[in-house]
């Protein structure tokens, strides 16, 4: 009787899961395993990117992929998962119901930028968590030009400081002037809780984020938070109010919602804790990769952050470890001991930094074409070709 390993999500660690599993099932001969991926869209949506211009353009189609590698895709929604029973519901592409059944599963069904009950968030704030939301912000840009000249206009407000958030602000005074003229009194201002700049990030790399964030122009409220939010301003804690048409909203991600269905240990971002064959701690039959899970990295006490240079390595280990577990072959045990930051510093360049002390290693331009390389090619998904596809999907491939 074939058996049924079930992924769902279509990211970094959704995507090379599948193909891990193939590789695996390929080098043994076993065509008795078939290999299902739920997704809401066949594309590998490039994430990391969209605090960039242009994000309609950052996706990746997969359904030749998988064609070719022997992927079935399903196109759907999962709503919930019967850890019991084995069996997956999900909202079709018609909007209709179903369910998948497995013998393993792999949820890798990523992450969301957590939104407060601050008021007027919901109704006046922008963020670059998913595709269609870096857009609507892209449109809200491009539509200021047509708006008096004035400060709020010409002021954005990033709300959070962590990597997401420096890598926004930092882009935003070219995009800015792309839009409303090489001349306009453009601003941007960082507002963070912490009084340091840069403080999740650490003191290696705060050097080069103050001096980008000097020559760019863009400004820090150290020690606040976001209180209230209008069409024409934002109301810091401390009753301040900065005049702006934006805020961009950073702070705060929290594991996909299905987590919350499977009965197991989570983090306080709502990660399921693995053990170092990345099966969830209790599960028999469930795995976890990428953002869902809280894996151990390495011997030192350092986990997996919500990041595609850990999505990539952890797929590849859990796509390879349950399609072992259904053949009865050893698992192999997820390691990542390298870690590397690259952080992108819009036009004034990039830092990146190895280690989880952030030992600085590049800085400036030489530092972006390194930056510009991971984020245009390395993370994209390989050609659809069968043989290269499977072998790049080898958990023995550092990705770091």
């Amino acid at each position: 009787m074939n058996q049924h390993l079930l992924i769902i999500g279509a990211g970094f660690a959704g995507l090379w899961s599948a193909l891990s599993a193939m590789r695996l099932l390929d080098q043994h001969g076993r065509s008795d395993v078939r290999v299902t991926l739920l997704a809401p869209q066949a594309e590998l949506r490039i994430r990391p990117r969209f605090y960039e211009p242009d994000v309609h353009s950052m996706r990746a189609p997969l359904l030749d992929l998988f064609a070719a590698t022997g992927v079935r895709f399903v196109q759907g929604l999962a709503l919930s998962i019967d850890a019991e029973g084995r069996q997956v519901t999900y909202r079709d592409a018609a909007g209709s119901e179903a369910a998948l059944g497995y013998d393993r599963l792999i949820l890798a069904a990523g992450s969301q930028l957590f939104r407060p009950g601050v008021p007027g968030l919901a109704e006046h704030a922008f963020d670059v968590d998913q595709i269609e939301q870096a857009a609507r912000l892209e449109q809200h840009l491009c539509a200021l030009a047509k708006r008096p000249d004035c400060v709020a206009r010409n002021t954005v407000v990033v709300a959070g400081g962590g990597f997401t958030g420096i890598e926004t602000a930092t882009e935003l005074p070219a995009r800015l002037r792309a839009i409303l003229g090489h001349d306009a009194q453009v601003r941007v201002i960082v507002v963070e809780r912490n009084s340091q700049v840069g403080a999740s990030l650490g003191d290696g790399i705060r050097p080069a984020i103050l001096e980008a964030c000097r020559e760019l122009g863009v400004e820090w409220r150290l020690g606040g938070s976001v209180a209230a939010v209008d069409a024409d301003g934002v109301v810091l804690d401390d009753g301040q109010r900065i005049d702006s048409h934006t805020l961009i909203w950073t702070v705060g991600f929290r594991a996909s919602d299905l987590t919350q269905q499977i009965a197991a240990p989570r983090d306080a971002l709502g990660r399921l804790q693995v053990d170092r064959h990345l099966k969830v701690e209790g599960m028999s039959d469930l795995y976890a990769a990428g953002d869902t899970a809280r894996a151990a990295t390495d011997e030192l006490g350092n986990f997996s952050v919500m990041s595609c240079q850990h999505a990539i390595a952890l797929g590849r280990h859990a796509g390879n470890n349950a399609a072992a577990d259904l053949i009865g072959v050893a698992p192999r045990v997820y390691s990542q001991p390298k870690y590397v930051t690259c952080l992108d510093l819009g036009a004034w360049g990039a830092v990146y930094t190895e280690g989880w002390e952030r030992q600085q290693k590049l800085v400036g331009a030489e530092a972006k074409t390194l930056k510009t390389q991971i984020n245009t090619l390395w993370i994209y998904p390989p050609a659809a070709e069968r043989a290269a596809a499977l072998a790049a999907a080898d958990p023995a491939i550092p990705v770091a």
